[in-house]
This record gives structure tokens, C-alpha cells and sequence, in this order.
């Protein structure tokens, strides 16, 4: 991991299929690997927020994902996390449903102002 800048937390599919949005700028710009559609990857980090046929998940499932994050999160209290809105582009959910997800995230993790709003 880079030190230097925060790591780049972004929603993907089970595939790893990065091709738009966060993702896209995951694995151009932070080390994101394609074909891997979770956990740490550079300097990013994956949440899968949709299938492998690229339907969304339900939030249960996205919350398991979130869940694994902030676990890594506390284990690695030296490095700063960005999280980027996952699943409220092209997953389709609202930052309300979302936000509550991250209730529990510890100093390092910096949220999208969408949720700070929402929570």
C-alpha cells in the first residue's frame, strides 16, 4: 500500500469487471487488478456491489462486503481510506441505504459527503 494517498474504496462486481465509473478509475489510476472483484488491489480497495452477471446485490450481501472493509480498516490504523457513493450509481440504491453500512467506520476511513448527508 501507498502511504502516500488515501486508498481508493470502490464498489465492483463479483467478475471484476472495472470498466466504468470508480472502478474504472480504480484500475487505471490505482492498481485495481481486472478480474478481481474483491478486497484490496494497489492502492484500492473493492466492495462488490453487483454480481457476476452484473445485477446488483441485495443489500445484505453489499453490507457483508462493507463489513469485511471496515474490519480491514481497523486492522490497518495507519493507512487512510477514501470511500467513494458505492452502489448508489449504477447499483441503483440511494445513500440512505448505504450510509448506515459504514456507521461503525473507525478514523482512517473518510466518507463520501453523499454520506455524511445521509447518515
Amino acid at each position: 500500500m501507498h502511504m502516500d494517498r488515501p486508498v481508493f474504496v470502490f464498489g465492483s462486481d463479483l467478475s471484476g469487471h472495472h470498466d466504468d465509473g470508480a472502478a474504472l478509475e480504480a484500475l487505471r489510476n490505482r492498481g485495481a487488478i481486472y478480474g478481481n472483484g474483491l478486497g484490496l488491489q494497489g492502492n484500492s480497495y473493492a466492495i462488490p456491489t453487483k454480481d457476476k452477471n452484473l445485477r446488483p446485490l441485495p443489500l445484505a450481501k453489499i453490507a457483508e462486503g462493507v463489513e469485511r472493509f471496515l474490519d480491514f480498516a481497523k486492522t490497518h490504523p495507519w493507512q487512510l481510506f477514501e470511500v467513494t457513493p458505492i452502489a448508489c450509481s449504477r447499483s441503483g440504491y440511494k445513500p440512505e441505504q448505504v450510509a448506515p453500512m459504514f456507521a461503525d467506520a473507525s478514523h482512517n476511513v473518510t466518507l463520501p459527503q453523499v454520506f455524511k448527508l445521509a447518515a
